[in-house]
């Protein structure tokens, strides 16, 4: 798809305000899926540590997040939650009826959004992940009030640049933080943990890594392209007497089920109490 455009044959322009991994995760999968030029996108932070990172993407940076503001219509607040309503109520004064904004900042809720801005301002809020980077995210959006089907429908296409994204109500998207943003560090303690094993027992380190590495990619793409219930792969996988069911043995002695859906409690739970519910 060319780049995308807003009216007629205008380019369109997106504005990061913060500039940290998952702005540049989410700007990278855009100019690698061409919805957008690296030289419409303009990435604001107050100093250069983070803005090299979109210097190098070939994006406009500046240290004025007005300037953001004035020069795009769709605007991604990739800022720090505690920082964000600081940086909300430094643009408001020159937010229009025509900006498009989504915040990725986790924990901060729709209405607070809405409080901090003009009265009919179109808010969206996104909940992505860092595999963004490499175009197999795993996205959700919410809309606010005045976010209409056109703007959902804008940011879901761009957003798939990114990877999977899906609409769906506010109350799964703190959800979603603990499943998925946490998510990939939790799969990567797992990741580790089977590498380790692997080690123990004489293989190679850099081997073990790149295997398992493998493992999950391949497991991952079963699981979406049959459809199937991962309990449904685990059966196929198993053999009565066979190393799987020993092993499954091992891992069920260990809690791992139990550890996992506590993990994604916890930080579920964590995003909610950012967000104040």
């Amino acid at each position: 798809m060319a780049a995308a455009a807003t009216q007629g044959m205008d380019p369109l322009r997106v504005g990061f305000v913060g500039a940290g991994r998952m702005a540049e995760a989410i700007a990278q999968g855009f100019i690698r899926a061409g919805k957008v030029e690296a030289q419409h996108i303009l990435a604001s932070a107050p100093t250069d540590r983070n803005l090299c990172h979109f210097q190098a993407l070939g994006c406009r940076t500046t240290h004025c997040n007005r300037e953001v503001l004035q020069s795009c219509l769709l605007v991604f607040f990739a800022t720090k939650p505690h920082v964000l309503p600081a940086v909300l109520a430094e643009v408001a004064p020159v937010v229009t009826a025509k900006h498009i904004l989504v915040s990725v900042a986790a924990g901060v809720s729709l209405s607070t959004l809405e409080e901090l801005l003009p009265p009919t301002a179109r808010v969206l809020r996104v909940s992505p992940n860092l595999p963004c980077m490499v175009q197999e995210g795993a996205v959700v959006m919410a809309r606010g009030r005045h976010a209409g089907s056109s703007e959902a429908k804008l940011l879901q296409t761009l957003l798939e640049a990114c990877g999977q994204c899906e609409e769906v109500p506010e109350a799964h998207v703190d959800i979603h933080t603990g499943l998925s943003g946490s998510g990939v560090a939790f799969v990567c303690a797992f990741s580790e943990a089977l590498a380790e094993g692997a080690i123990k027992m004489g293989m190679p380190g850099g081997l073990a890594h790149r295997i398992v590495a493998q493992t999950l990619l391949g497991t991952a793409k079963m699981l979406q392209q049959k459809g199937q219930h991962p309990a449904q792969l685990r059966t196929d996988v198993c053999t009565p007497g066979g190393t799987t069911i020993y092993g499954l043995h091992a891992l069920e002695q260990g809690g791992l089920r139990a550890a996992a859906m506590s993990a994604v409690e916890a930080a579920t739970s964590r995003a909610r109490e950012l967000s104040g519910k």
